[in-house]
């Protein structure tokens, strides 16, 4: 459940953080109002994660935000991944998974 949650979170704020960029790049102020929408549901998705610190959601998140941007890059922007983007992505998910599956007391 958690892994969804985290999941659900980045497909929100990067679809958010691209619908800004087009807005500004492309002139098209109207997609300001679903960016805000999606931001917000990421922001509400990351609260319910249940991690018992706002600091440690965030770190776990990044990890699965970097693997998220570069599956963006490879699916909607037709970049492909070179083995740099894919190392960076491995040293992202390891660190993410070492904070997330620390035995904690």
């Amino acid at each position: 459940m958690q892994f969804a949650l985290f999941f659900g979170a980045a497909v929100f704020e990067i679809g958010g953080c691209y619908l800004i960029w087009l807005a500004l790049r492309q002139g098209q102020p109207w997609l300001w109002a679903p960016a805000i929408v999606a931001l917000a549901l990421f922001g509400l998705l990351l609260a319910l994660t249940g991690t018992e610190s706002a600091g440690r959601a965030f770190a776990i998140y990044g990890g699965i935000y970097i693997a998220a941007s570069v599956a963006f890059m490879a699916g909607i922007e037709r970049v492909r991944p070179d083995a740099w983007d894919l190392a960076g992505v491995a040293i992202c998910l390891l660190g993410a998974a070492v904070i997330f599956f620390a035995p904690r007391g």
